[in-house]
């Protein structure tokens, strides 16, 4: 079973790139969504009380003000990601695990912060979804409490677009229509397809 890793910068499209795989019935671990699910575990809360109290409200973590407090601070930054990775890397290991049963010939892990956390040694070849910088900062600026100075922030701690390109083992456009970026998903679900069932291919990096 192939594992792809699915990666691009703030508003390339990652995200419309991953439903596209999934409406497509490719399995698709989504690494936000699994945080999601965690920061609403109970004891979860209770020990991100002890680290950022100001970011628990009514039992809760409120992710907004999390993110404000990480973003300036990188080792407050490192220390959440220090609590949290182990938790979802657990999940990822059993998504991949049920797969692996279930005879896929490929699956997909949408990981916003591939590059970054260095994960890209984990699967087996890497898509980058990319954008023009213009279109990225146009399609940012419109997401609800989003501010030229957040998204400032944002970008400095990820790695930039072109070095992510220049990383990957394929790269999809996507500053056109949804149509077109359908298009490439679809090209690159029967080519993943096909690398699968190659012997030569599955498992190993070009």
């Amino acid at each position: 079973m192939l594992i792809i890793g699915l990666t691009g910068s703030i508003a390339t499209g990652k995200s419309e790139t991953s439903k596209l795989f999934s409406l497509a019935h490719v399995p698709v671990f989504d690494a936000d969504a699994e945080v999601h699910k965690i920061y609403k575990d109970k004891s979860v809360v209770e020990m991100l009380a002890r680290y950022f109290p100001k970011a628990i409200h009514d039992g809760e973590v409120n992710r907004q003000i999390l993110g404000k407090i990480v973003l300036t601070d990188a080792k407050k930054l490192k220390a959440l990601e220090g609590l949290i990775h182990p938790l979802v890397q657990a999940q990822r290991e059993g998504f991949v695990s049920k797969w692996r049963q279930k005879n896929a010939r490929f699956v997909i892990m949408d990981i916003p912060l591939l590059y970054e956390t260095e994960q890209s040694g984990d699967v087996d070849y890497v898509v980058v979804v990319s954008a023009p910088e213009n279109v990225q900062r146009q399609r940012a600026l419109t997401r609800p409490g989003m501010t030229e100075e957040k998204l400032a922030g944002i970008r400095f701690r990820q790695v930039p677009d072109a070095a992510k390109r220049a990383q990957a083992d394929f790269v999809i456009e996507n500053s056109g229509s949804l149509e077109q970026l359908r298009e490439q998903v679809e090209a690159l679900i029967a080519k993943f397809d096909a690398m699968s069932k190659d012997p030569n291919n599955a498992g190993n990096r070009p």
